[in-house]
């Protein structure tokens, strides 16, 4: 099989279809099999991507914090087991959290964007970028309590790794963005690569990918958007993301890891390996992939390949993907700045690139378009209209449908409460979809599901 023509293929397919807008890279022992780059690095598709495109990493970054963690215990300036309080005596809450813990999401604490008011607060009204290290205050004034007890469960935590960068700042006695960029970027070879703040400090690559949202019918900057403007109140942070690379700078750093140039393979082996509750079962990161959560990674193994392990990356605009065959040799670099107009698109790429990568043929990309029934039976679509109970627990409610020029629609509430409408489009038997998003929606006898949850009408 034609492994570069089959990706170069299922890229422009899904580009073409309002999906796919990056770059991406694949290779199969340290050799190049496919790479390229579709679309545009502004709002007004007028700079094209190229190769060599910067792009933000997102919570791939995260990976970066851990080896970083994983130097100073080589150092002996701290233990994987040492109590976080050591380091941060003000947060007495957490007191039985260690370094472990905050490494596999499984030290209970709550993660920003549980309280993202308090940093947008402070850009807002102070007209500032609240910093990393004021992560310790900003958990002391939140009152956030603890989401479990150490070690019972895991729940993925940006704060946590904001807290172990501020760890390695405090220890190395070197800012964290230089503490990456002299033991990690450099001797990894990584020239294209920095931890920066490009919202705060402004650009400072020539080929920076601009992230970019869909909204209202239109492309525009993260920094423009009505709904996603207040991504700079973040832009302070460091541990979970702000690094910023290419897809060749990626391919080096894998390489770095199997040349030993920056982490021993003894270092990466404790790394890979997934995090254990306190009850002795394994953690779970992914219940769909069944992976488990190592250190600023997710880990699982496959019948043919051996160990992967992986992390993905999102915020509005970006999305990211980074895949290392460890016993196999291979990696899947995958950088995108911008959202697609049709996630089923998107998706059918991903999937396909991941499909290709472990020798198999990937599905034909296809939009919601595609996939929706052409001549639906209506008769039932009016007894579906009205409101909807809110299901607990989820960040996500249908709040009620409606008909308009002949097709169903929804009206929704996100995480932060903001109201959206969008348009169904049939893909089964009283079940339909919409384009912005892999929402699948299932209508029943006086109810509603979705997302495991089911509503009933009001």
């Amino acid at each position: 099989m034609d492994k570069n023509e089959m990706m170069y293929g299922l890229a422009r397919q899904s580009h073409e279809k309002g999906g796919f807008n990056g770059a991406w890279l694949y290779a199969e022992n340290g050799q190049t099999v496919s790479k390229g780059a579709l679309g545009w690095r502004d709002p007004d598709n007028s700079i094209p991507l190229t190769e060599d495109s910067i792009f933000q990493l997102a919570s791939v970054s995260k990976q970066f914090t851990a080896s970083a963690v994983m130097l100073l215990v080589r150092q002996g300036k701290l233990s994987l087991e040492d109590r976080i309080t050591k380091f941060f005596a003000e947060l007495s809450s957490y007191q039985d959290v260690t370094v472990r813990h905050l490494l596999t999401h499984t030290g209970g604490v709550p993660d920003y964007f549980d309280d993202e008011d308090w940093f947008i607060r402070i850009w807002r009204q102070e007209k500032r970028v609240p910093g990393n290290d004021e992560i310790p205050r900003f958990l002391s004034e939140t009152k956030l309590k603890p989401s479990f007890a150490p070690g019972e469960k895991l729940e993925y935590s940006n704060t946590g790794y904001n807290l172990l960068a501020l760890a390695v700042e405090r220890l190395s006695g070197m800012p964290y963005e230089q503490f990456l960029q002299q033991n990690i970027f450099e001797p990894a070879g990584m020239r294209n690569t920095r931890c920066c703040h490009i919202r705060r400090d402004g650009v400072p690559f020539e080929k920076y990918a601009a992230a970019t949202v869909y909204e209202n019918g239109r492309f525009v900057s993260d920094v423009d958007s009505e709904e996603d403007r207040d991504v700079t109140a973040f832009d302070g942070l460091n541990g979970d993301d702000y690094v910023y690379t290419d897809i060749f700078d990626m391919l080096k750093w894998d390489r770095a890891l199997r040349e030993e140039k920056v982490l021993t393979a003894e270092e990466q082996q404790l790394m890979y390996a997934a995090a254990k509750l306190s009850s002795g079962q394994d953690a779970v990161y992914d219940g769909e992939e069944g992976l488990g959560y190592g250190f600023g990674w997710g880990t699982g193994r496959d019948e043919r390949f051996g160990l992967i392990v992986s992390h993905s990356g999102g915020m509005p605009g970006v999305i990211t993907w980074f895949e290392r065959f460890i016993d196999a040799d291979r990696v899947l670099v995958l950088l995108m700045n911008r959202e697609p107009e049709d996630y089923r698109a998107l998706d059918g790429f991903y999937d396909g690139m991941r499909e290709i990568a472990r020798d198999k043929e990937a599905a034909p990309v296809k939009t919601i378009e595609e996939i929706a029934i052409s001549d639906p039976d209506r008769s039932k679509w009016e007894s579906f209209c009205g409101r909807y109970e809110h299901p607990e627990g989820s960040d996500f409610a249908v709040d009620g449908i409606f008909m308009k020029d002949g097709e169903l629609h929804a009206v929704a509430f996100d995480e932060d409460g903001d109201r959206m409408e969008f348009r169904l489009y049939p893909i089964g038997e009283d079940e339909f979809g919409r384009k912005g998003g892999m929402l699948d929606l299932k209508f029943g006898e006086g109810c509603l599901t979705f997302d495991g949850f089911t509503c009933k009408k009001l």
